[in-house]
């Protein structure tokens, strides 16, 4: 049972960068992609809590989906922070040119 809760936990990593590529190629903005993630580290907690709750029937599952909802945060994070980087070495550029 943990490995399928570790495939899952995964595949909604996966799709959650997948879904934040896919803004980001639409919007042409890596702010929207993390705040994307963000939200989808709600969704996909909620969703992956549930989950568990239904699989396990243990009222602890729930934790399955907070801990989801961190790495998802954590990846959120990472995101924005590429995009900070992004934006500085964009302008550092620019004026050195």
């Amino acid at each position: 049972m943990d490995s399928f809760f570790i495939i899952l936990m995964g595949f909604f990593i996966v799709i959650a960068n997948i879904i934040a590529f896919v803004f980001y190629r639409k919007k042409k903005n890596l702010y929207s992609s993390a705040f994307t993630i963000l939200i989808l580290a709600v969704l996909f907690g909620a969703i992956g809590g549930a989950l568990a709750i239904f699989t396990i029937r243990d009222p602890f599952a729930v934790f399955y989906g907070m801990q989801l909802a961190y790495y998802l945060m954590i990846n959120s994070v990472i995101v924005f922070i590429i995009a900070v980087l992004a934006t500085v070495v964009k302008k550092y550029n620019s004026r050195n040119m």
